[in-house]
């Protein structure tokens, strides 16, 4: 019983047995724990059991059919959200408009939003939770927003969409890069495939659109292998969801998404990748490359004249006011692949300008 708990582990203590707890992520936990235990409050996150940790990751990494069908209400909540933002958004409006909307559909769908809502004009800033801006026309939206079930399941997906019913030319050309990426790499996806291995694929694939575009130049595998697409793309290409939405954070990202044998890398951009370790049946995990065209990064990396055999800067400047895409959906490892889950949330050109074609003028 609760109440008896102070006394059962202090007889525990007095046996010199092992006492396991996972890292204390609220501070009330953390001050339970110095009762407990009788160890300083500045030492209780350090002593936490790292075997128990592992324990439950290799747990929580394997979703059951029941969690998948939990998740799957998550992702089709996520739909409802992604299509009313879609079709809702003109010139005109501010982004809290079209924030406020979503929040409402995840809360009408029995739970809540799994993280804060990032819908802004100005994609090329990450994890932006600003919504003070003015859509205007020739601007793109970048939504990145999921409902929680109230089983705590999350959704996360992400699209990108014109302000006007189509995109224009310029925006076509990235946007197809980053869907081909995000599919490709999809499909990929199987057991035993390393994630870091689909993250260079995907940074391969944008690499050799933006060389089409002559933004980027050189060999491919020598400019990955460098990291100058990070310059565009500099983030990891997804991680494990599930509980959370960064499923499993607070255990610590390393030991949930890497392992002895894949280490993280230090390199910028891909020491960003949540997950990197092989793949294994039941994982559940979001893809989502971008590019982004972001101007103070852009500057600082000319500056230091920074992967020049790479990187043609004359023409990136051309740029600097795109602001960025990002393209995500959440998938399941099956036996011998992988399936998308939810129904299908529109994601090629032809579908999204559908979408916008029937929006309010």
């Amino acid at each position: 019983p609760y109440q008896k708990i102070t006394s059962y582990i202090s007889k525990i203590r007095g046996q010199h047995r092992n006492i396991h707890y996972l890292p204390p992520y609220r501070p009330e936990n953390q001050i339970k724990l110095r009762s407990f235990l009788e160890l300083p409050l500045n030492n209780i996150p350090e002593h936490y059991s790292k075997t128990l940790v592992k324990a439950v990751i290799a747990q929580r990494s394997i979703k059951s059919e029941e969690e998948l069908d939990e998740m799957e209400i998550a992702v089709n909540t996520t739909l409802k959200m992604h299509m009313t933002a879609m079709y809702m958004a003109k010139a005109g409006m501010t982004e809290a408009d079209l924030a406020g909307m979503v929040q409402g559909i995840a809360v009408a769908g029995g739970g809540k939003l799994s993280y804060p809502v990032i819908l802004t004009i100005n994609g090329q800033t990450l994890h932006n939770h600003h919504y003070h801006n003015e859509l205007k026309s020739g601007q793109l939206v970048l939504g990145d927003f999921g409902a929680e079930t109230s089983m705590c399941y999350a959704g996360d997906i992400t699209r990108t969409f014109p302000v006007d019913k189509k995109f224009t030319t310029k925006q076509k050309e990235i946007y197809n890069i980053v869907l081909k990426a995000e599919m490709d790499s999809i499909e990929a996806l199987k057991p035993g495939v390393a994630y870091r291995d689909v993250h260079l694929k995907a940074a391969k694939i944008i690499t050799d659109g933006l060389k089409d575009l002559g933004i980027m130049k050189g060999d491919t595998e020598e400019a990955v292998e460098a990291g100058a697409h990070a310059l565009f793309f500099p983030h990891g290409l997804g991680h494990m969801i599930g509980l959370d939405v960064h499923d499993m954070e607070d255990l610590g990202e390393d030991l949930v998404g890497y392992n002895e044998t894949i280490r993280r890398s230090s390199q910028f951009g891909l020491q960003y990748l949540r997950l990197g370790k092989e793949l294994e049946k039941g994982n559940v995990l979001t893809v989502e490359p971008g590019i982004y065209f972001i101007p103070e990064l852009i500057d600082r990396w000319r500056t230091e004249n920074k992967f020049t055999d790479f990187l043609n800067y004359e023409k990136i400047e051309t740029y600097k006011d795109f602001s960025g895409v990002r393209i995500e959906d959440d998938v399941a490892i099956t036996d011998d692949g992988f399936r998308i889950l939810g129904n299908p949330i529109p994601k090629t050109i032809e579908e999204v300008e559908a979408v916008r074609e029937g929006a309010e003028s």
